[in-house]
Formats: structure tokens, sequence, C-alpha cells
């Protein structure tokens, strides 16, 4: 179970002059927070070499798809929050950022670091974002196994950045945190008790939680949840044998009480934990066609309908043993699984997000060859269906002539058009330094944030339009 911290500690390694409040909120220190000079994004590699490079590496601020949501927009103050996993200056060296898009002034101020993780340089300690009714922000800082510990911290004014107040302290990884008006939090997340185990809690008001429920047991999961209205629903993978080398099959699962009762896609009530690989949750049994499962995004369609994008592989290995690679979504028409193609993906680390619209669906995501074309991710592009997923067609380039790959492409909760997909980049071969960017709706204009900055607020700077785009008079 989370437990609240024993004792207060300021967050190691500061670089700059932090401003202590020393104030007592609701038992808890509160921290003045301290403001960077520019969004710089985290460069990670995990170390796993072959022949085809690392399993996976690169410019990995918006990692991983199991860090949900990372941005939301509030029609309130007409500002998009989000999260990402920032980095020293020239270091690896990870920073827990929060900062905004104002979108009437069209600006950004400078980020702000909620946690410094104290030298740690490992990405899996990103942060998701939540923003309860009142307009606090609650970010939840993912540990890492049973080795760091995670951390929730509440802003001290609604919509506000310049403060946060440290609420929380426990074992707690892949952070999902899903906010309910007038009922608090359904919380879903990993714990590595046996493997990575999937589990919720729930809380009020933030701060006292009740004990986690394990939900899926069978030897290891990364799940991809979202919320609508009442509805929280999630898409998970399997472990074989509680090897992450190994992930597959594809689940589904759904509640409409706050975790009180779990369903599948046709409404039947499923006990939890799951401990059986084959069971009334399973999506389709990839295990038996020998193909990796690499979940990135979920959402409904206009019926209420389930709709998961993800890529399928061969082999955990990066180049050729892992072809053929699709990406690929599941969509439930209401009385049986539909799966779509939509073209081939170069690694299994690319990683999009998935669009459901009132003209079609959209994945936006490094879908094109990059720079380092073996290397996770690539050029971003938008593929389109008007047919609910049977056929795709990529109707634009967001990017190109990068310096280096584009990746992990992940969507806003309420997604206003102005701040619509957000992404970082970064050289999966080499450690580089690592910007950050969006794009509008219309996929019309790629920004990116400013990587130094000398203003409290600048403008993110416009990219050139693609060869695509100039062609079409755009």
């Amino acid at each position: 179970m989370m437990k609240s911290p024993g004792h207060h500690f300021l967050p190691g390694g500061k670089t700059g002059l932090i401003f202590l409040v020393f104030a007592i909120y609701c038992g808890t220190l509160i921290l003045g927070a301290e403001k960077e000079t520019g969004y710089r994004g985290i460069w990670f590699t995990l170390g796993q070499k072959t022949e085809w490079g690392d399993k996976y590496s690169g410019g990995l601020g918006t990692y991983t798809a199991n860090h949900v949501p990372i941005a939301v927009y509030c029609p309130q103050v007409k500002k998009t929050f989000f999260v990402y996993g920032g980095a020293k200056d020239g270091k690896r060296h990870l920073l827990n950022m929060i900062s905004y898009y104002d979108h009437e002034k069209g600006t950004v101020p400078r980020p702000v670091i909620v946690h410094d993780k104290g030298g740690v340089d490992d990405p899996h300690d990103n942060a998701a974002l939540a923003v309860d009714d009142q307009g606090y922000l609650w970010v939840f800082i993912s540990g890492r196994a049973r080795s760091r510990p995670g951390y929730i911290y509440k802003s001290c004014k609604p919509y506000c950045i310049d403060d946060f107040e440290r609420v929380r302290e426990g074992e707690l990884t892949y952070p999902q945190p899903w906010w309910f008006p007038g009922e608090g939090f359904l919380f879903l997340f990993t714990k590595y008790t046996r493997g990575r185990e999937l589990y919720f809690s729930r809380s009020l008001d933030g701060r006292d939680w009740l004990p986690d429920v394990k939900f899926a047991a069978m030897g290891g999961h990364y799940q991809t949840s979202w919320q609508r209205q009442h509805l929280v629903f999630t898409a998970f993978n399997y472990h074989f044998g509680g090897n992450v080398d190994r992930r597959t099959n594809l689940y589904y699962l759904q509640t409409e009480d706050l975790g009180q009762t779990w369903k599948n896609v046709q409404g039947d009530p499923i006990e939890v934990p799951l401990t059986d690989p084959v069971n009334n949750a399973l999506v389709r049994h990839y295990e038996s066609e020998h193909r990796l499962v690499y979940i990135h995004d979920i959402d409904l369609d206009h019926n209420g309908h389930p709709v998961i994008l993800y890529v399928t592989s061969a082999s955990y290995k990066p180049g050729p043993p892992g072809a053929p690679r699709w990406w690929t979504t599941a969509h439930w028409n209401g009385k049986t699984w539909e799966f779509s193609e939509i073209t081939p993906a170069n690694h299994n680390y690319s990683t999009g997000a998935l669009y459901i619209e009132e003209d079609g669906w959209r994945v936006i995501g490094p879908t094109q060859p990059g720079p380092q074309p073996i290397g996770a991710g690539g050029e971003i592009a938008v593929s389109l269906s008007k047919d609910q997923g049977r056929s795709w067609t990529m109707v634009r380039q967001l990017t190109e002539r990068s310096p280096f790959n584009h990746n992990y492409v992940r969507r806003p909760v309420n997604a206003d058009p102005g701040f619509y997909a957000f992404w970082a980049d970064g050289n999966p071969d080499t450690f580089s330094p690592s910007c950050l960017y969006f794009c509008t709706k219309e996929a019309e204009v790629v920004y990116r944030l400013p990587y130094h900055m000398t203003g409290e607020e600048e403008r993110p700077e416009p990219l050139p339009l693609t060869r695509l785009n100039r062609a079409r008079g755009e």
C-alpha cells in the first residue's frame, strides 16, 4: 500500500536558487518550485545492445505509453498542462517537469521542476498528470521496481505550477490516475510483486488511499488506459513466464464503479485478479501466433466501443529479427473484434497516439523513416481511416529532414485543437539533445518548445512546412 512519507526532505541535486515556503499545508511541507531555463527532454538508453542497435533509446521525455495521461487541457483557463521527463542541460539527469501552453497568449512559461530524481537518468521514473474539479494539479511520479519509490504531488493553488506539496510516497510504477468529480481518484498502476502486476487503488482526496487491489497477475503486464465520463477502460498484454521480452496477447477490461466491478467488452463481470492467460478478457491470443504486443493508446468509438492501437512484432530485438512489425488497431464492433494493419513499423518502441474524430480515425506517430531508420522513432505523420479502421491512408507528414528521430507521440485529455499531440526527439544511436514538440489538430503547424529561454514566457517555434504540405499549397 502507498504510505505517507514519515519525514520531509528536499529533493536532491538542486542547481539553482530554491525558494522555500515554510508553511504547513494539510500537514505537509510546501516547497517553492524551481524553474528551468528551457525545455530539454531526457535522453536514455536501456543498454541492451544488438547488432541492430539498442533495444530502445533516444529522446524519451514523453515515455512511456504506460504513463497516462501526461497532458490535460483545462478550458476554464484555456491552458494545456503537461508533464515530461526533463534533463539538466547536457546531462543524463532526470527532472520531473511540469508546464503549460497558454492558448490565449500562444506562449509557454519557464517549466517547473516538481521533483529532482537526484541522479537517476531513467525515464521509467517519468510522471503522469491529473487535474481535479477544483483545478488542482496532481503529479504522479513513477518509481522503479522496488528500488526507487514513487511520489504524488499536489499544486498549492488551482491551475498554478508555482508551488507543489508532496502528499504521498510509496510503491507505484507506470501511474495512470483518473479523477471523478465528487468521488476522487481511481488510480491504476503497477507493482513488482510477482512480475509487473497490475493494481488499482481509490482515494477521495488524494491523501488517504484504500488498500491496493490486484487485478491482473499472469506473470506480468503492461497496460494503457483512458477515461470517458464514469467509464475507465484498459488494454494490457501479459509476459509469458514473467519475461518482458515475451510480452504477448491482448486483453481488455472496463469499470463503471471505480473498480468495484470489472467487466469484459461484452459487459460480463470478471473476477479479479486474472491469473490464467486464457480468460474472458482476452481480445486476441497472439501467443499462439508467435507475435509480441506493444500497446500505444486506447479510446472509444462513437458507439462507445473500444479501439486499441498497438504494434505487433516477431521479436523483442530491433532490426530484421522483429520483422514483420505492424501498427495495428483492434476494434470491438459490438459483436466481435476487428483487426486492421495500418502500416509497417520500423521498431517495437516507435509509439503514437489514436484519435477518434467525426471525420474518421487518426493515428499520429513516427510511421515514416527517420534519420536513424533502425532506431526507435522516425518522422511524424498522420494516418487516416474513414471506414472505422478497415483501411488507412497517410494524409500528412509533419516532420522531415530532422536531425534526430521523433517518438512517443502522446494525446492530451480533452485535447484542444491548438495543442493536439505532444512528443520528443533524440538520436537513438548516441547521446544527444532532446527537444519537445506539439502540433495542432489540423496538423498544419508543428511547434518546437524553446530549448533555451531568456524571458519568463516565450512563443514556441513553428517549424517549416514539410514538402508534402507545401505541395498542397498550405
